[in-house]
């Protein structure tokens, strides 16, 4: 059953912001999240290609006492473009009984990004390090991140990273399970 999904994002010193989501799927070890055209301004480009554009679709995934989720990226046509995680405080799940889905989490800065037949880089590096010294995350909290991104992209240059789960769900099953019809297996 689909429910919405309110995710109350903090990112340090005082940047709040509450994305608005369709939950899709959950289970004990993964929820599956989607947002059907991503609230941003402009075109997000990494390395000269473009990762994610405005109104384009995202397949999220949370897994439980992870500190990072992994965003499924498309274009505006709904083309993969790659995968992106961020590097978070296990995100709180708030369960419901009616109403939306409500969680937590705190933006730890490093992301990781593995564009569609790139090498997988992190990201926003300078952010992290100017957090950690202006002391916006403490220095156990900035060390975990470090660990948690340098494991991300060890783990996606062996092919050990991401879980299967993330590329069982596509956009195109994320649609059929929304009961939309079409789109491609991307």
């Amino acid at each position: 059953m689909i429910r919405p999904l309110e995710i109350a994002y903090h990112r340090p010193p005082d940047h709040h912001q509450v994305y608005r989501q369709e939950l899709i799927f959950e289970s004990p070890a993964v929820q599956v999240s989607f947002q059907p055209a991503m609230p941003i301004d402009r075109p997000m480009v990494i390395g000269g290609d473009v990762a994610l554009e405005p109104g384009s679709p995202v397949v999220w995934f949370t897994f439980p006492g992870a500190w990072h989720d992994i965003g499924r990226f498309h274009d505006a046509e709904g083309r993969f473009t790659g995968l992106y995680a961020n590097v978070l405080t296990p995100v709180e799940l708030h369960r419901t009984s009616s109403g939306p889905a409500r969680w937590a989490t705190t933006d730890l800065f490093l992301d990781l990004w593995h564009g569609v037949g790139r090498d997988p880089v992190i990201l926003d590096e300078e952010e992290w390090a100017a957090a950690r010294d202006a002391g916006h995350i403490d220095g156990d909290t900035a060390a975990r991140a470090r660990r948690e991104a340098d494991a991300l992209r060890t783990g996606a240059a062996s092919g050990a990273w991401p879980p299967a789960v993330v590329a069982e769900w596509t956009l195109a099953r994320t649609l059929r399970a929304r009961g939309e019809l079409g789109g491609t297996d991307s």
